[in-house]
C-alpha cells in the first residue's frame, strides 16, 4: 500500500515537474517573441500584399530630403536613443512621429511627407530597442511615453518656446501617444492623433494569444497572466498597467482616433473603448475597409484631409 501511495506521488511529481518545465520553456519563447528586439515572423499573418503603392511617391520624397540626425538620453535605462529630424522651412509646428512594433523611424515615411507637406517640421524617433536607438527590451509604449516626453522637449529647446506640437502614432505608436497624453507634458503640446493603437497591452496580448496561437480563452489568459509576471520581473510593469484607456481619461487635450474597419490585429473594437475613455475634444475616423496600419494606403486622400480638418481646428 505505501509502495503504491509513493508511486502515486513520485508520478505526480513528476508530472508537475513537467508541466512546470513545459510552463516555463513555453513563457520564455512568448518573452523573447514580444519583449526581446529582432525579427518578428508572427506579423508576417498581418503584411500587406499590395501591388502597388499609393504612397511611394511620399517615401521617395522621404528618402531623398535632407535629415538632421538627433540623439539624447532615454528617460529611463540610460540608452542612446536616435531620432530623425526634418525642418520645415519658417514653421513653428513640429509633429513628432511614432512607428509601430518591429518598425523603425523609415518606415514612418509616408506619414512625414504628409505632414512636412501640411506645413509641420518632423521629429521622427526610433522607440528604445527599436531602429538605431538602443535598449533590451520593447515596452509597449509604457517607459517610452516618458522617452517621448523628453524628444518633445529637445524640440522645444532646439527649435524655441514657440513651437506647437503635435504627437501622432501609429500601432504602437498609437498606443504611446495614448500613454503620453496621461502625464503632463509641455505647454507647447497641443493636439494627438492616433492610428490603430491597442486599449492596453494585456488586452492585446490575449487577443494575440487567440488570434496567432489559437489558445482556448482560459489557456489565453492563464498564459498572459503569467507572462505578466515576467514582464514585471524583467520591465517593472504588469501587463495591465499599461493603459492606453486609463492614461486617457486623465487627457483633456483633443485627440483624433484613427482605425482600419478590417484590422485583425488591433481589433477595431479597441478604438471605441479608447475614444470613450479620452476626456478632451476628441474626433473618430473608421477606415471601413483598412486593415492593420493601411489606413493610409487604402484611403490616402481622405486620410490626410482628416488629419488636416482636425489640425487645422487646435493647431
Amino acid at each position: 500500500m505505501n509502495r503504491k501511495r509513493k508511486k502515486v506521488w513520485w508520478t505526480i511529481g513528476i508530472v508537475v515537474a513537467v508541466l512546470v518545465v513545459l510552463i516555463g520553456v513555453g513563457e520564455a519563447y512568448f518573452f523573447n517573441v514580444a519583449f526581446v528586439p529582432g525579427e518578428k515572423s508572427v506579423l508576417n499573418k498581418y503584411s500587406s500584399k499590395k501591388k502597388k503603392d499609393p504612397l511611394a511617391q511620399n517615401k521617395k520624397w522621404y528618402a531623398k530630403t535632407k535629415k538632421e540626425h538627433w540623439h539624447m538620453q532615454s528617460a529611463s535605462s540610460n540608452y542612446r536613443l536616435d531620432a530623425n529630424y526634418i525642418p520645415k522651412k519658417n514653421s513653428n509646428k513640429t509633429a513628432v512621429l511614432l512607428h509601430g512594433f518591429g518598425n523603425n523611424k523609415d518606415t514612418m515615411a509616408p506619414y512625414a511627407a504628409m505632414f512636412h507637406q501640411l506645413g509641420y517640421n518632423v521629429l521622427i524617433p526610433d522607440a528604445r530597442a527599436h531602429g538605431q536607438s538602443q535598449g533590451k527590451y520593447i515596452g509597449y509604449g509604457w517607459p517610452e511615453k516618458y522617452d517621448v516626453r523628453k524628444w518633445v522637449k529637445k524640440d522645444i529647446a532646439t527649435e524655441g518656446k514657440n513651437q506647437k506640437i503635435v504627437l501622432f502614432g501609429v500601432s504602437m505608436g498609437g498606443a504611446t501617444t495614448m500613454m503620453t497624453s496621461g502625464i503632463k507634458m509641455p505647454k507647447q503640446v497641443k493636439a494627438y492623433v492616433e492610428d490603430c493603437g491597442y486599449s492596453s497591452v494585456k488586452d492585446e496580448f490575449l487577443h494575440e494569444a487567440k488570434d496567432l496561437y489559437s489558445m482556448p480563452s482560459a489557456i489565453a489568459s492563464i498564459a498572459v497572466e503569467l507572462l505578466s509576471g515576467v514582464s514585471k520581473a524583467n520591465l517593472g510593469f504588469y501587463l495591465g498597467d499599461a493603459s492606453a484607456v486609463n492614461q486617457l481619461k486623465k487627457n483633456k487635450l483633443p485627440m483624433l482616433f484613427i482605425h482600419g474597419g478590417k484590422d485583425n490585429f488591433v481589433p477595431t473594437k479597441m478604438v471605441y473603448q479608447n475614444y470613450k475613455a479620452t476626456n478632451g475634444p476628441k474626433k473618430l475616423w473608421i477606415a471601413k475597409n483598412a486593415p492593420h496600419a493601411r489606413s493610409f494606403e487604402t484611403y490616402p486622400h481622405e486620410y490626410k484631409a482628416h488629419v488636416t480638418k482636425f489640425l487645422n481646428k487646435y493647431v
